[in-house]
C-alpha cells in the first residue's frame, strides 16, 4: 500500500502567499529558506495546528472543555493529514523537581526495578537485611526494659489520602476497639471524620502490654495477628502519652513536615531498644537488621520517589539541595567586630540581653568577641554562626544592682536567621534574606534526594542515586553488566529491557553525556527537544506527522549523524517527518527539500523550489540551491577593517601620549 499524499491547498497563514503543495507521506522532508520566509508558518502554524485541531474536534464535548479550542489556520483545504506531534526547539518550563530521568520516564522504571529486584541493606552497618521470624520479633520486644508499657500496632493505611470510612467501619465490625490515626490513639467508635484531601496514617491497636516474660504467648498472638493485618509489619510504640480520651482528635497533618512524620515513623536501633523505647520500633517479618535491630517495610516503588513523603529526604524535601546562609555574604566587611555589627542582617548593635548571651558564648569558647571578625579564630566564628551544639553554657546577667546566672545552649546566628526566613510572610522580606544565601548540596542525602532506607537498597553494587549520577553511556554499561541471581533476572528482565532501550534512544540523539539526575530546568532548548525526540522514538507510534524545529541546534557536529539516524528511524517506522532546518547535513539526508523565499517577511511566503537535493541545486530561483551547488559561498574576506587601538584593551598598561 503506497503512503498517503499530504495535499495542501491555499495556505495563507501569516506571510504565506496562497501556497498549494503536495508532500509524500512516510518521508523525511526538510523545509529550508532564509529566516522569516514562511517555513514555520507552514510547518507549525498550519500543518501541526490543523492536525491538533482535528484531533480535539474528534473528542467529546466534555473532553474538549478541558483542552480548549484552537483557531483554524488560514488554509482552504488539507487532505491526507495524520495526527500531528510537534517537537519544538525551546526550553520547557519544567518543575524544579523534574530531572532527565523523570521527564523521559526512565526513573519510573528504575523505581520498579529497585523495588522488586533490589537488595535492602542496613543504613547503619551496611549488612544485607534478612527476614525476621515472628519468634525473633517477639524476642526483640521482650528485650525491652521490664515493666515498660507498649502498644502493639498494625499499619493498615500509610500516607494515603481519603476519608477511609469503609476501612474504619470494617475494623469496628472485626472487633478492634482503638486505632492510632495520624499519631493519636483514638477509640474507633469516636473516630472523627478525616479530611479527604489530607494524607492519613492509620494503625490498628492490637494490644497494650507490659513487658515481662509471662506475657510471651499473649505477645506472640498479637504479633501474629499484626503481621497478617499489617502485611508483614508491626509497630511497637511507647504506651505513655498515647492514650487519648474525651473529645481528643487525631492531629491533622497541616504542614509538609507533619505529614512526613505521620507517614513514616522513625525506627530505633537495637541499643536504643535495650535502653528504653522513646520512638516507634518498626519490626518486619520481611526486612529487619539482626545486628542493629532496625526494621523496615518492604521496598515499594513509592519508596524511591523523591516527590513522595515515603521516599524523600526529609532534610531537603527531596530537592537534593538546601538553601543556606553563606558566611562570606553575611560578613561583607570582616574588619568590623561582632558587636559593630559585622553581620549585615543583624542591622543594629545587639541589646543588653543578646549581648550577655554572646559574651557568655565567648567566655565558654575562649575568645575576645570585641576583636575584628577577621582576627577571630575559626572555632570562634563557627560558634557564633552555627552554635555550640548541646554544650551547656553559663550566662551571666548584670543590670544595675541585679546580678544572676542562668544556663542554656546556643544555636547560633544562622539558626536564628533561618527561623526568621521561614517565618517571613512577605515575599520581599524572604527575598532580602535570600540575598545572603546560596544553594548547596544536601548534607544528609548528598544530593541523592532519597531517605536513608531508599539509599540503602542496591541492585548489583549500585544504589539508585549513584546510578542516576552516571552519564547515560556509563549507566547503560552498568545495567548491562549487572550480576543478578536467576530469580532477580526473571523479575528484572522486562524492566531492564525497557530502561536499556530508552537509554539507547538518548545516546542516539547525542545526549549520552547527560546524567539521569540532571535538573530539567537547566537543559538547553536543543537538549529538551532531543529528549522529547528520544521519547517519541521509544513510544513506537506509527502513522504520525512529526514536525521538528531545528533539532541539530546546539549539537556537536560529531553527533549529527546519530541524530539523522534517529529521524530516519522515525520515518522507517511509518511516519512523516517534517524538519525546519538550516543544517546542510540534514538537507542532504532528507528525501525531499522544500525551499521557501525568496526573501524574509513580506518578500517571502512562497515555495521557491521543491524536490531532491539535486533538483534544488539546479533550481535558478533557490538561494539555498546556489549554496548547495557551490555557485555561491560565504568567503573569508581577504582584507579586514582597520582596528582602532583605542578600543582594544592592552595586556600591559601603557603611558598615554599627549601632543
Amino acid at each position: 500500500m503506497s503512503p498517503q499524499l499530504l495535499a495542501i491547498r491555499g495556505a495563507r497563514e501569516h506571510n504565506l502567499r496562497n501556497i498549494s503543495l503536495d508532500l509524500p507521506g512516510n518521508r523525511l522532508i526538510c523545509f529550508t529558506g532564509v529566516s522569516g520566509s514562511g517555513k514555520s508558518s507552514l510547518a507549525f502554524d498550519t500543518l501541526y495546528a490543523e492536525g491538533q485541531r482535528r484531533y480535539i474536534e474528534s473528542l467529546s464535548a466534555y473532553a474538549r472543555q478541558f483542552l480548549g479550542t484552537l483557531a483554524k489556520p488560514d488554509v482552504d483545504q488539507i487532505s491526507g493529514l495524520s495526527p500531528a506531534v510537534a517537537i519544538q526547539q525551546k526550553a520547557t518550563g519544567w518543575n524544579p523537581r523534574s530531572t532527565v530521568g523523570t521527564v523521559t520516564g526512565i526513573y519510573d522504571f528504575l523505581r520498579v526495578l529497585y523495588a522488586r529486584a533490589g537488595r535492602q541493606h542496613c543504613p547503619q552497618c551496611g549488612r544485607q537485611i534478612s527476614a525476621q521470624t515472628p519468634e525473633a520479633i517477639v524476642g526483640r520486644i521482650l528485650a525491652l526494659p521490664p515493666e515498660l508499657g507498649v502498644l502493639i500496632l498494625a499499619p493498615v493505611v500509610r500516607g494515603q489520602k481519603g476519608e477511609h470510612i469503609e476501612l474504619l467501619d470494617d475494623l469496628r465490625r472485626r472487633g478492634y476497639v482503638r486505632a492510632r490515626i495520624d499519631g493519636v490513639v483514638t477509640h474507633l467508635s469516636e473516630a472523627p471524620k478525616l479530611g479527604r484531601h489530607h494524607r492519613h496514617t492509620i494503625e490498628v491497636v492490637l494490644d497494650r502490654i507490659t513487658v515481662r516474660d509471662s506475657i510471651r504467648s499473649r505477645l506472640a498472638e498479637a504479633v501474629e495477628n499484626g503481621l497478617a493485618l499489617g502485611e508483614g509489619t508491626v509497630i511497637v510504640a511507647p504506651a505513655e502519652g498515647q492514650e487519648q480520651t474525651g473529645d481528643a482528635k487525631p492531629q491533622m497533618a497541616k504542614s509538609r513536615t507533619a505529614k512526613r512524620q505521620a507517614v513514616a515513623p522513625q525506627a530505633i536501633t537495637g541499643e536504643a531498644a535495650v535502653a528504653g523505647l522513646t520512638r516507634d520500633l518498626v519490626l518486619s517479618s520481611r526486612y529487619a537488621c539482626s545486628e542493629c535491630g532496625i526494621g523496615f517495610e518492604p521496598p515499594s516503588p513509592q519508596l524511591f520517589s523523591f516527590n513522595s513523603p515515603t521516599g524523600m529526604c526529609l532534610a531537603c524535601d527531596g530537592m537534593g539541595t538546601t538553601y543556606d546562609f553563606d558566611p562570606d555574604l553575611l560578613v561583607p566587611d570582616p574588619s568590623l567586630s561582632f558587636f559593630d555589627p559585622c553581620i549585615e542582617l543583624m542591622r543594629h548593635t545587639p541589646g543588653r540581653w543578646r549581648r550577655h548571651i554572646y559574651e557568655g558564648v565567648a567566655r565558654h569558647v575562649g575568645f575576645d568577641i570585641r576583636l575584628p571578625w577577621k582576627d577571630l579564630p575559626q572555632r570562634a566564628r563557627d560558634a557564633l554562626l552555627y552554635g555550640t551544639g548541646d554544650a551547656h553554657i553559663t550566662f551571666e546577667w548584670a543590670y544595675r544592682r541585679s546580678r544572676w546566672k542562668h544556663g542554656g545552649t546556643f544555636e547560633g546566628v544562622i539558626a536564628e536567621l533561618k527561623s526568621k526566613h521561614r517565618q517571613a510572610k512577605a515575599g520581599f522580606i524572604q527575598a532580602h534574606y535570600e540575598k545572603y544565601m546560596r544553594v548547596r548540596p544536601c548534607a544528609v542525602c548528598g544530593g541523592g534526594r532519597l531517605n536513608e532506607q531508599a539509599r540503602a537498597v542496591k541492585v548489583g553494587e549500585l544504589n539508585l542515586p549513584t546510578l542516576c549520577t552516571l552519564p547515560i553511556k556509563a549507566a547503560r554499561e552498568a545495567l548491562t553488566c549487572l550480576k543478578l541471581s536467576e530469580t532477580e533476572q526473571v523479575i528484572a528482565a522486562e524492566v531492564l529491557k525497557e530502561v536499556r532501550g530508552r537509554l539507547e534512544f538518548l545516546s542516539n540523539v547525542g545526549l549520552d553525556y547527560l546524567t539521569l539526575d540532571r535538573s530539567a530546568p537547566t537543559l538547553s532548548g536543543g537538549e529538551s527537544q532531543r529528549i522529547r525526540l528520544a521519547g517519541q522514538i521509544g513510544s513506537g507510534l506509527v502513522g504520525v506527522l512529526y514536525v521538528l524545529d531545528e533539532p541539530s541546534i546546539g549539537l556537536h557536529p560529531r553527533d549529527n549523524q546519530q541524530l539523522l539516524a534517529s529521524l530516519q528511524r522515525l520515518r522507517d517506522m511509518g511516519n512523516t517527518v517534517i524538519v525546519v532546518e538550516h543544517d546542510e547535513e540534514t538537507m542532504r539526508a532528507a528525501d525531499l527539500i522544500v525551499d521557501f523565499g525568496p526573501g524574509p517577511g513580506i518578500r517571502g511566503g512562497e515555495v521557491v523550489a521543491a524536490g531532491t537535493i539535486e533538483e534544488i541545486a539546479r533550481s535558478p530561483d533557490s538561494v539555498t540551491g546556489a549554496y548547495l551547488a557551490g555557485t555561491r559561498a560565504i568567503e573569508i574576506p581577504r582584507e579586514r577593517r582597520p582596528v582602532d587601538a583605542r578600543t582594544v584593551p592592552s595586556p600591559t598598561p601603557r603611558r598615554k601620549r599627549r601632543g
